[in-house]
């Protein structure tokens, strides 16, 4: 493990629309030492495995890996996760973004908190880039508040190997990031964030993530896993608390945002 260097896992599949911002955004941290870790989910489109060999002939720091089966994100990120040889841990998918000082400003706040996971605040944008919406992350959380509902953008999540080591991601489809970080929660027991915004979280209109029905059942899996729930218990606790902590959430977002663009216009 080298100290100091930071390992960024990316999954990919069928991501060329996107995927070479992605890349860019990373390549051109003004914190250099990194790796980027993309393992492809066994994409059918062959401009993305063409844009992933393409930066791994032109620059080192770029390490392909290539399922030749579908086994979902969380596999994807784990594979990455196992060939990391970084102190640090950092997660980007290959349709978000990172502002070109992410690294420099989190690692240093890291060091200065002495602190094992650390997240930031991030901006929402469309498919065009054009910014919708920001998400305010609490500058410190306990393992019962990211109980209540994830508040750490997966895109700014970076942890810290030499605390408790390597953690893997659950193999289930959707919010096994949720799950990391609960995971590692409970070993630290605090997380950090800075306030301010690090990142670009693209909205894809035919994005899973959107169907929020639909994404019920992982939520309630979520305190399976973690918690050993019962199934019954399981979704007492999520309309009981997650989603009213959720929608709470929600709402402080689009008002802070909506009070943000009239100070901008005023001036």
């Amino acid at each position: 493990m080298e100290r100091g260097l930071v390992s960024v896992i990316m999954p990919t599949y069928n991501a060329s629309k996107y995927l070479a911002e992605s890349i860019d955004s990373i390549l051109s941290q003004t914190y250099t030492n990194l790796e980027l870790l993309i393992t492809d989910d066994c994409s059918s489109d062959p401009k993305t495995i063409e844009i992933i060999k393409k930066y791994a002939a032109a620059d080192s720091r770029v390490k392909p890996f290539f399922f030749k089966e579908n086994k979902g994100p969380g596999c994807s990120r784990n594979n990455s996760i196992e060939h990391a040889q970084g102190q640090y841990i950092a997660f980007c998918d290959s349709d978000d973004r990172w502002k070109p000082y992410k690294l420099e400003k989190q690692i240093a706040f890291m060091t200065e908190k002495d602190c094992c996971l650390a997240y930031s605040s991030y901006i929402e944008c469309d498919e065009n880039n054009k910014e919708v919406g920001v998400v305010v992350a609490p500058e410190h959380i306990t393992l019962s508040d990211l109980k209540r509902d994830n508040k750490i953008g997966c895109l700014t999540a970076i942890y810290d190997v030499t605390k408790y080591g390597k953690f893997s991601m659950s193999p289930i489809r959707k919010r096994q990031d949720w799950i990391l970080f609960l995971t590692i929660m409970k070993q630290c027991k605090d997380a950090y964030a800075l306030t301010e915004p690090l990142a670009y979280y693209r909205i894809l209109q035919n994005s899973v993530s959107r169907n929020k029905i639909g994404l019920l059942k992982y939520n309630a899996r979520v305190y399976q896993e973690v918690f050993g729930y019962t199934k019954f218990q399981s979704y007492c606790y999520l309309y009981c608390i997650f989603m009213p902590t959720y929608t709470f959430k929600v709402l402080k977002n689009k008002l802070t945002y909506c009070f943000s663009n009239r100070k901008k216009a005023k001036k």
